[in-house]
């Protein structure tokens, strides 16, 4: 047995009493989904839950909707609430704002790029009222993508910010702020839906943008198809919030896996849902962050990557 199959054998004999803990009780848990991504791209979710013990189509019911566009949340939070959730895994600041609406009773788990200053909790370590989750330190993690990004692409003076029009003031300010400490012309074009995207990177393009930061936003998930499209089309480097949009064809993603996340959010479900109250869980933040090159789609643009950071990539696709 190779030492991967090991630990995941302890894993599972470790949860075992827990699993069977929560089928003895004979109860049927009811989880609600309200979340931008796909059912398959959180599947390592629900194989953490199982792990947990709670098993879909068992002793688990799930209820909601996968790839919930922003035009959709009003309705998909009405039907969600009649199917009497007792948690919900939900999506960022615009899912969040909907269901806040309608329950401050129900446990809600968001993942999203700033919880405290955007209102949802009064602390990470006390966030108070039905709301945790992880929040994922978009600001900083935008700004360390920036510096990525200047050194991927030498000489690199005029770069477009593709944001989310919810994005806060002092986000983008932030923003600015590190482009000037680099002599970086930073233009920000923002987006409000998926059909801005596109004219929004033809702008972006006209504007004589050598390279896109794309700040985080749940479109990097919910659109990922559509921005890796169009940015084919227009042929400039970019980099994305998740590691893992750099396996579909991105030049470049940093940050923490997409796939951790929701396990981390896996555990937080699986707490409340044995009882534990949101006021006694912290909010989370990520851990563990990867920086994922595609050497791939730097030849297909004509970009030679400096091979020191290359070097430091945790992973490499060539």
């Amino acid at each position: 047995m190779n030492r991967r199959a090991f630990m995941a054998s302890i894993g599972s004999f470790a949860l075992s009493p827990l699993a069977a803990r929560a089928q003895e009780a004979g109860h049927t848990y009811r989880l609600g989904v309200l979340i931008p991504a796909t059912r398959a791209s959180v599947e390592p979710f629900f194989d953490e839950l199982r792990l947990a013990g709670f098993v879909e189509g068992q002793n688990l019911v799930v209820t909601g909707r996968y790839s919930v566009r922003a035009e959709q949340i009003a309705e998909a939070t009405a039907e969600l609430l009649k199917t009497g959730p007792e948690v919900i895994l939900c999506g960022p600041e615009t899912y969040l704002r909907a269901l806040q609406t309608v329950t401050r009773s129900i446990p809600l788990d968001s993942m999203s790029e700033d919880l405290v200053t955007e209102g949802f909790v009064a602390s990470l370590a006390k966030p108070g009222g039905n709301i945790t989750g992880i929040s994922l330190l978009s600001p900083e993690l935008d700004g360390k993508r920036m510096e990525i990004l200047t050194e991927a692409v030498p000489g690199l003076r005029r770069v477009a910010a593709l944001t989310h029009s919810i994005a806060t003031r002092e986000h983008l300010e932030q923003q600015q702020e590190l482009a000037r400490s680099r002599r970086i012309e930073l233009s920000v074009f923002p987006f409000a839906q998926a059909s801005e995207i596109g004219p929004a990177l033809e702008a972006a393009r006209a504007s004589g943008a050598q390279a896109i930061n794309f700040l985080a936003t749940p479109h990097q998930v919910v659109s990922r198809d559509l921005i890796l499209e169009h940015m084919a089309r227009i042929k400039l480097p970019a980099i994305y919030q998740w590691p893992e949009t750099a396996d579909l064809g991105g030049l470049i993603g940093y940050g923490p896996p997409f796939s951790q996340m929701y396990r981390q959010r896996a555990r937080q479900i699986a707490k409340m849902l044995r009882g534990t109250k949101p006021t006694e869980m912290p909010v989370e933040q990520p851990a563990n962050f990867e920086l994922v090159i595609n050497l791939k789609t730097a030849k297909a643009i004509s970009l030679a990557i400096p091979d020191g950071l290359v070097t430091r990539a945790d992973r490499v696709i060539e």
